[in-house]
């Protein structure tokens, strides 16, 4: 074989020939590896800029490198990097460097074009390698999220409010209870009904910062301005105790102004009645004592009318109930001094809940023995033929025979209906717990107006100490769906103004 003839055999390769990778080439000596040591420099954040491919051309021309020597070093180095690290390098073509000249795509004409659209197209087709490298790269990010508030927030609103309350109601006193509810009403964004709980944790000395701060952000530091009284089916459903039997309320309503008038009676025979000096009789249009004017303010806002009213400034009482026709109201110095407005409210509501005539009776006879005497007397003018005991009829026929006399007959037809239902009802009512609920009644309207759980307590710990059962039931209204749906209803929830 001539040498013509190898020069144009040898050395092929077919036309599907796919390159592999430069591996176990001869390496040359200490250049190289000084090359190799600038291009791992290069190589470390992943692109090769146009200033580093700068400095690597020109450590090539010093070093006297073969160009294709060079080229063939590199891709090695490349190929290595790109699979140690699981990245692609990046070489910024767009930067001219200085060993290529720019394209002159007038000059070239069609080559030119051709060869800037070629540019072009790689250019794109990098961009697109980059966008999902930014994908996988977001998608593999270590990220770390905490859902435990959420999940936590979820389960609080999807907690029942009602089963909180019962809980509350089971033990009013026992802090958790209330947070409990605070939680649910926090998740539910129900703001009022969430302050509401947070005057209780506050009451019981164990708000945390949180809700301390939200009981002092809407807490009333004035009286309530409500944009309504209280309606009759208010009273009703929302602040009469659940324990206050309607019905034995109801008899004693038919019979409070006939025991009221012997009460009178009997007070004057014994010279024991109270009779104010006229003097001392304020008029509540122009009223200036701000215990009278709490009065007036409170009889409007529950709907009730205002008693005479008179200050007898040496009488050691507060708001005091006194028998006479009408039945009148004495304000003593327990309340012309020394007493916040709110405490003042709380009194004025609670003594007021004394006229309704459900309770009237009370005010006049708040013995247990007293109020069984008279109920049964308003059963028998109901049924003259009810079946009792001999000793308690002695006791009982001298009462119903001094009330009969000053009812209507609409009234005793009203005691006829009320003793049937009684019986149909079993026949049974517990006047030791119904006189007990007309105070939790009381407590509560004192404490609707006052809007001051502190307030309230205060009062009461000097009566029965610190969380007596008084005080126990306020904890449990002011959580309560009635207590929040009577702010709604005078419109002096937090979240309506």
């Amino acid at each position: 074989m001539s040498e013509q003839e190898g020069a144009t055999t040898d050395f092929q390769h077919g036309d599907d020939f796919a390159a592999g990778e430069v591996t176990g080439g001869l390496a040359l000596g200490p250049l190289e590896m000084q090359y190799e040591e600038l291009f791992s420099e290069a190589l470390e954040d992943g692109v090769i800029t146009a200033e580093e491919r700068s400095r690597l051309e020109k450590a090539a021309d010093n070093l006297g490198i073969d160009g294709r020597r060079l080229l063939a070093l590199e891709r090695a180095m490349v190929g290595a990097y790109e699979s140690r690290h699981k990245v692609k390098i990046i070489e910024h073509y767009e930067e001219p460097r200085p060993s290529l000249a720019p394209i002159n795509v007038e000059a070239a004409g069609d080559a030119g074009r051709q060869v800037l659209i070629k540019r072009i197209e790689q250019l794109e087709a990098r961009v697109r390698e980059l966008e999902a490298e930014l994908l996988q790269a977001q998608a593999n990010m270590n990220v770390e999220v905490d859902l435990s508030d959420i999940e936590s927030a979820a389960e609080d609103a999807s907690e029942d409010p009602e089963e909180c309350w019962r809980r509350i109601r089971r033990d009013p006193t026992k802090v958790e209870n209330h947070r409990a509810l605070y939680r649910v009403y926090e998740a539910k964004g129900q703001l009022d009904k969430q302050w509401c709980v947070s005057q209780t944790l506050v009451a019981l000395g164990h708000a945390k910062p949180a809700e301390a701060e939200l009981f002092e952000k809407h807490r009333q530091h004035g009286l309530i301005a409500p944009r309504m009284a209280v309606s009759q089916n208010a009273w009703s459903d929302y602040l009469f105790h659940p324990e206050e039997e309607m019905l034995t309320g109801q008899i004693f309503a038919i019979i409070a102004p006939g025991v009221l008038i012997g009460r009178v009676t009997t007070l004057r025979r014994d010279k024991q009645l109270h009779q104010p000096a006229a003097d001392t009789k304020q008029d509540p249009d122009t009223a200036t004592v701000t215990a009278v004017r709490a009065l007036v303010w409170a009889s409007r806002a529950l709907g009730l009318a205002v008693p005479p009213v008179y200050v007898e400034k040496d009488r050691d009482v507060g708001f005091e109930h006194i028998p006479a026709v009408p039945p009148l109201t004495v304000v003593g110095k327990g309340v012309l001094s020394g007493r916040s407005q709110h405490e003042v409210a709380f009194l004025a509501g609670r003594h007021l809940t004394g006229y309704r005539q459900e309770h009237y009776v009370k005010t006049l006879f708040s013995g247990v023995q007293d109020l069984e005497d008279l109920f049964l007397a308003a059963l028998t003018i109901g049924s003259p033929g009810l079946p009792i005991a001999e000793d308690m009829k002695q006791r009982v026929s001298p009462i119903a025979s001094a009330i009969a006399p000053m009812l209507e007959p609409a009234q005793v037809d009203a005691l006829r209906g009320y003793f049937l239902r009684f019986v149909e009802e079993g026949g049974r009512t517990n006047l030791q717990r119904w006189a007990s609920a007309t105070e939790k009644t009381a407590c509560r309207v004192g404490m609707v107006l006052g809007s001051d759980l502190n307030a309230a307590l205060g009062v009461l710990e000097a009566e029965e100490g610190k969380l007596g059962e008084l005080g126990k039931d306020l904890l449990c209204f002011v959580t309560s769906p009635s207590y929040f749906s009577l702010r709604k209803q005078l419109g002096i929830a937090v979240d309506q103004n």
